[in-house]
């Protein structure tokens, strides 16, 4: 069975990255097709893959303005020859799932999300920082991407989502079924600790859409320290709106670090809606709780009053309360049972999940 991986863009360092690394240990012979790949953004294990890039690859100033070039991925993904490949692995949250296969070919998408910029667009556009003559074209664009998206999801054989919350999504938007498989977490990198340090964790990648500025008022009114890991373009917006010592950027950390940083927070903090959320696992893996906001795929990896305590309100008022709640049930959280909440989302289990699941359907596909 020959087998290609196309995922959308490896670029920066994130969840869906995460399971490209695990797609690549279960498939080591795969080629992983991307429209563009920035080396220097991702860890060293991405060098011995075998990386292939479409023309964009060759595009200027790819690493400030790659969402300027939103138009061109479409193209970019159909470009690429999978003649003689017997199963495609789209690894895809906008374009990957677009690509061209022969009809002799099984394509299963493992689906992030549908385009978030095409069926959220006003949220999108609320949380990015573009120029106003860019978005004067941007609704045409998002017009015909919306169209190629719906066309396109009928290249893919099956989908799978990566949870309950996308599964339903798939449904609505492109009246598909899915079965939903959770990403996997690497449960083996991260540890309990018997000493606990003085200060709440955020771990993102600094976006606006993340609600991390939410959090920082919240602790700008109070003497709690607050560490923030991870870089992104909301970076020093952020920075300049704390107006107290006890907020602190850590910036990119090493992988030991952060298990470290993990596993001594009194509690990690998840402020913004995600379709799944690796980092919060990752704190749970670590025997910590979570604070987060009861949307997206929070409400199916944290278990209230047990792992994590909701806030119901995207505002600073409503996090707040979930603060003040935590704080007078701190000691009342388990970190073994939080480490085994974390544990059914395993790297391994994802790994036996799917590839059953993907031997299934590619049978079912030639039966």
């Amino acid at each position: 069975m020959k087998v290609a991986i196309v995922h959308d863009y490896l670029n920066q360092y994130g969840g869906a990255e995460r399971v490209v690394e695990v797609l690549n240990e279960i498939f080591p012979e795969a080629p992983i097709f991307t429209s563009i790949y920035l080396k220097e953004n991702m860890p060293e294990i991405f060098t011995k893959m075998d990386i292939r890039t479409s023309f964009m690859q060759h595009f200027p100033f790819l690493k400030k303005h790659f969402k300027k070039y939103l138009f061109i991925y479409p193209k970019a993904i159909e470009s690429f020859n999978l003649k003689g490949f017997d199963l495609v692995i789209s690894s895809s949250s906008a374009f990957a799932k677009g690509v061209k296969v022969s009809k002799n070919t099984c394509h299963i998408c493992y689906c992030y999300t549908p385009m978030r910029f095409v069926w959220d667009y006003n949220n999108y556009i609320k949380n990015e920082n573009f120029n106003k003559f860019f978005l004067k074209f941007l609704p045409p664009v998002i017009n015909y991407l919306r169209n190629w998206d719906l066309k396109t999801n009928k290249r893919v054989s099956y989908f799978i989502a990566i949870s309950k919350n996308i599964k339903s999504k798939i449904n609505n938007f492109y009246s598909r079924e899915a079965e939903y498989i959770y990403p996997p977490v690497d449960c083996s990198k991260f540890k309990i600790s018997d000493k606990i340090e003085n200060y709440f964790l955020i771990v993102s990648r600094l976006n606006a859409y993340k609600n991390i500025d939410l959090v920082i008022k919240s602790f700008n009114k109070s003497n709690l320290i607050l560490k923030i890991v991870g870089t992104g373009p909301y970076e020093k917006q952020l920075i300049n709106m704390c107006t107290n010592s006890n907020i602190e950027f850590l910036g990119k950390v090493s992988d030991e670090e952060l298990k470290n940083i993990y596993s001594n927070c009194r509690a990690f903090i998840f402020p913004g809606e995600e379709d799944f959320g690796i980092a919060p696992l990752e704190a749970q893996a670590s025997g910590r709780p979570v604070i987060a906001y009861a949307a997206g795929g929070a409400l199916e990896t944290i278990v209230e009053n047990e792992t994590g305590i909701f806030f119901k309100e995207k505002t600073s008022d409503s996090f707040d309360e979930a603060l003040n709640e935590f704080i007078k049930k701190e000691d009342s959280f388990n970190p073994v049972k939080i480490r085994q909440n974390a544990l059914k989302f395993d790297k391994e289990i994802f790994k036996s999940n799917f590839k059953n699941s993907i031997m299934q359907k590619y049978q079912e596909f030639f039966a």
